[in-house]
């Protein structure tokens, strides 16, 4: 498939799945008990300054990238970490870039173009549903991006299909308040835990302006009517 007609065909397939396929309705999830950051920019910092700390290497080496995967980027903006996870998986292995900016997406189609990098498309989400295919994806990445979701447990359960067995999620982000584009670790891992993820590899990493961590899908996925927030007593706390 040339790489137009892949950016198109996500884009027209990302307006047309609608949340709730699964009989599942938005109003049964509950809020979270934290705040929301707002859309930070795009520009982290330069991909030159990102790439001098070895950041995306860093990260790829630590969630096991290779040849032949398939990885989705959450909230991939510029394509700082689509490009990159382009260039690791290789020809056989597939990207989705998706994002709820619009104009992002439509800077990062140009640029995928303009790169010729055919192994990546791009697909448009929502606050409260990543809409992934279903068990499709090797490693989903959340890279400085969590913390502006603004319905994490309404996300986090509708993304569980979309990983394949085995499948994981991998989340960089720092340790502060998540109205200051961050979040406790804690927090972040019993957000995780209530929709049923497990924690599997966590680690600070400075190289990567805070820490990593990694989960997989648990043996169930609860019904939202049974998804608790989490307290957000540690960014209270240290606020």
């Amino acid at each position: 498939m040339r790489v137009g007609a892949a950016v198109l065909s996500f884009a027209l397939l990302a307006s047309c799945n609608a949340a709730g396929s699964d009989g599942s309705s938005a109003a049964n999830f509950p809020p979270p008990d934290r705040p929301v950051s707002g859309l930070g920019s795009n520009q982290f910092s330069t991909e030159d300054q990102r790439d001098s700390r070895g950041e995306a290497q860093t990260v790829m080496e630590l969630a096991k990238i290779e040849p032949g995967m398939t990885v989705a980027d959450i909230g991939a903006g510029n394509g700082y970490y689509t490009v990159r996870l382009s260039e690791r998986v290789g020809p056989d292995g597939r990207v989705l870039a998706q994002d709820i900016d619009r104009e992002a997406l439509d800077r990062l189609a140009r640029r995928v173009e303009r790169e010729r990098l055919e192994n990546i498309s791009i697909r448009g989400g929502s606050e409260g549903d990543p809409k992934l295919p279903p068990d499709s994806f090797d490693r989903i990445f959340m890279v400085h991006m969590y913390h502006e979701i603004a319905q994490p447990y309404e996300f986090l359960w509708r993304m569980w299909p979309a990983l394949r067995d085995g499948g994981q999620v991998v989340v960089v982000d720092i340790d502060r308040p998540t109205d200051q584009h961050g979040i406790d670790p804690l927090l972040l891992s019993c957000e995780f835990r209530q929709v049923g993820y497990e924690l599997v590899a966590f680690r600070d990493a400075p190289q990567l302006s805070g820490y990593y961590a990694q989960f997989k899908a648990g043996a169930n996925r609860p019904v939202p009517q049974d998804i608790k927030p989490c307290r957000n007593e540690s960014s209270q706390a240290g606020g």
